[in-house]
């Protein structure tokens, strides 16, 4: 089945409705809009908003592809769709630059291996050409929500498509647990793929300067500097104003990303230094108020950094080196530095990083792969360069010494 690539998830630039989604006539879709102004009453940011319409987007252009109404959708639908996306490619646009042009679009690739092998330099998997687990899962979580909503409210069908697990269909979870056993981890869905937990990837020493020494201009040093010092996450930093920078105390302000609360972070010197070589660049060329954004694009029409600006930016020094590190790599190389300090605790780690609870944090204590792998090939040199040791009997072992038995019998003073 090959689904049909129509319908939209459009921004808006009303905070009040970041994004809506709109089908092939440009018709908002009003079951979707209900349920992003519910997110947005939640508390919900812009970024969780755009994240769920996606999800949303990929199940009504598969309900337009099979011609069924999204509330007359049934677990039948729902197992299909779960299936396909375990199965299917995602799709090829073609780049902005060739949207006008006449020349042809870029086309999808053939389907063949879903999954590459690890990178040379990063030792991380390439991306697959299909959806991974966890974008399915959280595709099967969205959906499940979005209609638990319309069955609260009666505007949806009577059974939701997407339930949950068999072991916990009708009640709540976990609702006979003996307090004195440990909880059982059980899937929630019963079509969400079982995903396995990533253990964080830090940037070695030496491949960070490396990746470094690629970037071309002071202010991705200056970005980079910070991500690396301060565990910030990329949205974070790329939000902040010019007054929120304070090189004579070392801080930036950042607000963030689950609380939207306001909290000042550490950074080291050498990121204030490649700030201010930016900010020398940037002179008379952008607005400089307390309240104009600290990041700017660096050609004409000049305009706020964004996102996807950054990624690119850090996707060019990628290529240099044959790496595949991603922007919030440099936020596990920040928390891995600082949780392998001796003198620096935990709990401050912690809050730093604006980790809810410290089993979070806990994760980076693990060692990363290569480390481990360093470690085993180590003890096999080891054990390869020592002498055969001398066997002793197990007589030889429970033996009394010679001056215990002299004391025993009374042949010397104790």
């Amino acid at each position: 089945m090959r689904v049909v690539q129509c319908g939209a998830l459009e921004a808006t630039g009303d905070p009040f409705e970041p994004y809506r989604l709109v089908d092939a006539e440009r018709r908002v879709v009003a079951p979707v809009a209900a349920y992003l102004r519910d997110l947005q009453a939640c508390g919900r940011g812009a970024a969780t908003q755009r994240s769920y319409g996606m999800d949303l987007l990929r199940w009504f252009r598969f309900l337009w592809t099979v011609e069924i109404l999204w509330d007359q959708a049934t677990r039948v639908e729902a197992r299909d769709f779960c299936g396909w996306m375990r199965i299917t490619d995602k799709p090829v646009r073609p780049h902005w630059r060739h949207r006008d042009s006449d020349g042809p679009p870029r086309l999808s690739p053939p389907s063949g291996v879903r999954l590459q092998g690890p990178n040379p330099v990063t030792g991380k998997p390439e991306g697959g050409r299909g959806y991974a687990p966890a974008t399915v899962a959280h595709c099967e979580t969205v959906l499940r929500s979005f209609y638990d909503l319309h069955l609260e409210v009666g505007s949806g069908p009577m059974v939701n498509p997407f339930p949950l697990a068999r072991e916990r269909a009708g009640g709540r979870a976990h609702a006979h647990h003996n307090p004195m056993e440990p909880f059982r981890q059980t899937p929630a869905g019963r079509y969400r793929p079982t995903v396995a937990r990533r253990i964080p990837r830090q940037i070695p020493d030496e491949r960070f300067d490396e990746l470094f020494a690629g970037l071309g201009c002071h202010r991705d040093r200056a970005l980079v500097a910070l991500w690396v010092s301060t565990g910030a996450r990329a949205s974070e930093l790329l939000g902040v104003t010019v007054s929120d920078a304070d090189p004579g105390q070392q801080l930036i302000t950042v607000i963030r990303k689950g609380s939207r609360v306001l909290q000042q972070l550490p950074a080291s010197p050498d990121a204030f230094v490649w700030l201010r070589l930016y900010q020398a660049q940037m002179q008379d060329l952008v607005p400089t108020g307390p309240d104009d954004p600290l990041w700017w694009t660096r050609r004409r029409p000049f305009r706020a950094l964004s996102y996807h600006a950054a990624r690119a930016m850090f996707g060019r020094a990628n290529a240099l080196l044959g790496a595949n590190w991603t922007i919030h790599d440099l936020r596990h190389s920040a928390a891995y530095r600082m949780a392998r300090d001796p003198k620096m605790a935990l709990t401050d780690v912690q809050w730093v990083l604006g980790h809810a609870h410290l089993s979070t944090t806990q994760r980076y204590l693990v060692a990363p792969t290569e480390d481990v792998i360093a470690a085993v090939l180590a003890h096999h040199a080891r054990h390869s360069q020592q002498p055969p040791e001398t066997s002793t009997s197990d007589t030889d072992d429970l033996r009394y010494r010679p001056e215990s038995l002299r004391v025993l019998f009374g042949q010397e003073p104790q």
